[in-house]
């Protein structure tokens, strides 16, 4: 992957793969049976590796290949992902402090190369953006480092993937073991009540909303959960205490 040489060179970067190196195998898992999903939904081969490559989004492209094998319309496909990748809108707006200095072409690529986790253990590492060039560089460093062993993990996993889901037949089960290894990720993601009740609720507005077409009822789900947790954390009775 493409990292500019004088961000490789500080110490920085390294730290970044180091904090990225414990969550890289729960990345690859994801990323490997995103792949098998891929190719046994009925994409091509070159299909799937297509969007590996340009897409970069586990929950939106899983959210989106039912879709697209179905014939939805573009929009749905389009609307769907958008809403998966609300969250992207919230990073961007709190990393823009950090990234702006850059060139725009460095702020496109930092920006589709930041993951959750690399946006989550980035934030942890610096509260606040530098203000002097040195600082700058070193927190851009460590983004870069982060997000170069979580990409690389994700990459190489979805392409395993792919070349494992059109060599292995169906009758092994690999895309049951794909929805344990989702349902899993989601129960280690859920550390707080707020997330607990955004799955609960996303869950049971998914299921009750089943008979929809084009699997609306998933874009339901994940607006009507957004909305509810908005609602808690701006004033809802859970707010006062989630923000505690």
């Amino acid at each position: 992957m493409f990292v500019l040489a004088s961000v490789r060179r500080l110490p920085e970067f390294r730290e970044g793969l180091r904090s990225s190196a414990p969550i890289a195998p729960g990345i690859a898992a994801w990323g490997l049976m995103t792949g098998v999903a891929m190719v046994k939904s009925g994409m091509s081969v070159i299909e799937a590796v297509a969007m590996t490559l340009f897409v970069y989004a586990g929950s939106s492209q899983l959210a989106a290949i039912p879709l697209i094998v179905a014939g939805a319309p573009a929009w749905v496909v389009w609307a769907t992902g958008f809403c998966v990748n609300l969250r992207f809108v919230v990073f961007s707006l709190h990393l823009r402090e950090y990234l702006i200095h850059m060139p725009r072409w460095r702020r496109l690529t930092n920006g589709y190369l930041t993951a959750d986790m690399s946006y989550a253990l980035f934030t942890a590492r610096y509260a606040h953006p530098a203000t002097d060039a040195a600082g700058r560089a070193a927190q851009e460093s460590f983004l870069a480092g982060n997000y170069c062993m979580t990409w690389c993990a994700w990459m190489g996993a979805s392409l395993l993937g792919i070349a494992v889901g059109n060599a292995i037949p169906e009758g092994w089960g690999l895309g049951f073991a794909g929805v344990l290894c989702l349902v899993g990720i989601v129960c280690s993601l859920a550390a707080t009540r707020l997330r607990v009740v955004a799955a609960v609720v996303a869950g049971l507005v998914a299921v009750a909303a089943h008979a929809m077409p084009l699997k609306l009822n998933v874009v339901l789900a994940i607006g009507v959960a957004v909305l509810a947790c908005l609602w808690l954390e701006r004033g809802g009775p859970a707010g006062k205490e989630q923000a505690a």
